[in-house]
């Protein structure tokens, strides 16, 4: 379909892959161009189809799909990667941003959000599954309340510690 948006499936689980792309299918702006089951299929995957959008598991038997996405941007820097997870901690989600993701959804995400998601993604925006952009704002607000009480790193504590034995640079 021209204009449309092309999206590549990376997941382990075959049931899951074919009821995205059968999902994506249904979209007249959106086409499934592939599908990879292993982060090392994905960047072959992605050498032929050429996608839009990559939509990435976190977990598959090979290799981690944050650790394969620096991989899949260097090679293609033009495609968007939306990662989708059963992950539901923060730090994935940092981790998945820190990497080059352009957004992450929740596998239990209903099927309009994941298609908003792509298609957000796609035009250049960022995606954070709702709840999770939640608790990811609370988790750094936590860590700024830590930080203003404890103004001390954690290697200015063992030097004070250090100090506090008599350690000396003698």
């Amino acid at each position: 379909m021209p204009g449309s948006i092309r999206v590549l499936v990376v997941d382990d689980h075959a049931v899951v892959r074919t009821g995205i792309r059968l999902l994506l299918a249904q979209e007249d702006d959106l086409e499934p161009v592939g599908e990879a089951g292993t982060a090392r299929d994905a960047i072959f995957a992605a050498r032929t189809a050429k996608p839009d959008v990559i939509l990435l598991d976190v977990m598959m038997p090979d290799a981690s799909g944050l650790d394969v996405l620096p991989q899949l941007l260097h090679e293609h820097p033009e495609a968007k990667v939306l990662v989708l997870s059963m992950q539901d901690d923060p730090r994935y989600v940092r981790e998945a941003f820190a990497a080059g993701a352009s957004g992450y959804v929740l596998k239990e995400a209903a099927d309009v959000e994941v298609v908003s998601a792509v298609r957000e993604v796609a035009r250049g925006g960022r995606y954070v599954h709702p709840e999770l952009g939640a608790r990811l704002i609370a988790a750094d607000a936590a860590t700024a309340r830590k930080a203003e009480e404890d103004p001390l790193s954690g290697r200015e504590h063992e030097v004070l510690k250090l100090l506090a034995l008599g350690h000396t640079k003698e």
